[in-house]
């Protein structure tokens, strides 16, 4: 009977784990790599958001529109960021995706954990030091990933497409929506 309940408590936080995490399955579209957008990244040189800045890739990584809507009861407004990089590491069982702008001393964007044909998404939190890379809390709305391919290894390249809506706090809502290519370390 212990053992039953002990199972029984593992299974609940492991189901609880998820549902916080927003769990969803990816598609797998093996023509990503053919895609307009996908292709005319190969034509531009990769963003160098600063100064000192190593710029690890020869050609863009990312074409990424951000839009940020506030309303905080008396003003409305929308920012849109179009500067992502992405980056991608193959470690264990899981791949990890960083669409992201970080200028050196904050940055603005996600984190996408994919594993067993599942992902989930984590807001970069843009309040942070150099360096220092903390997320923040977010209400999802809606979220898509869609993939070249869902198995991986280091140096591949990984294609990618992402539509994700989040609301960050009771003011700030977020659409992040585009296409990545990377070469997975």
């Amino acid at each position: 009977m212990k053992l039953f309940l002990f199972f029984s408590g593992i299974l609940l936080m492991v189901l609880s784990c998820q549902k916080e995490l927003n769990f969803e399955n990816f598609t797998v579209d093996t023509n990503l790599p053919d895609n307009d957008t996908i292709i005319l990244l190969s034509k531009y040189p990769e963003l160098k958001l600063y100064n000192s800045e190593i710029v690890e890739s020869k050609t863009r990584t990312a074409h990424i529109i951000q839009s940020a809507s506030y309303s905080d009861g008396f003003r409305k407004g929308t920012f849109l960021f179009d500067d992502y990089k992405c980056k991608a590491q193959y470690q264990n069982d899981t791949l990890t995706i960083k669409l992201n702008n970080n200028n050196g001393y904050f940055g603005n964007g996600i984190l996408i954990k994919v594993f067993k044909n599942q992902f989930y998404i984590k807001d970069i939190d843009p309040k942070t030091l150099k360096s220092e890379e903390k997320f923040i809390k977010s209400k999802v709305f809606s979220q898509k990933l869609t993939l070249n391919s869902n198995k991986f290894n280091k140096n591949d390249s990984i294609y990618g497409f992402i539509d994700y809506k989040c609301s960050i706090d009771s003011l700030v809502d977020k659409h992040f929506k585009g296409y990545f290519k990377t070469i997975i370390q």
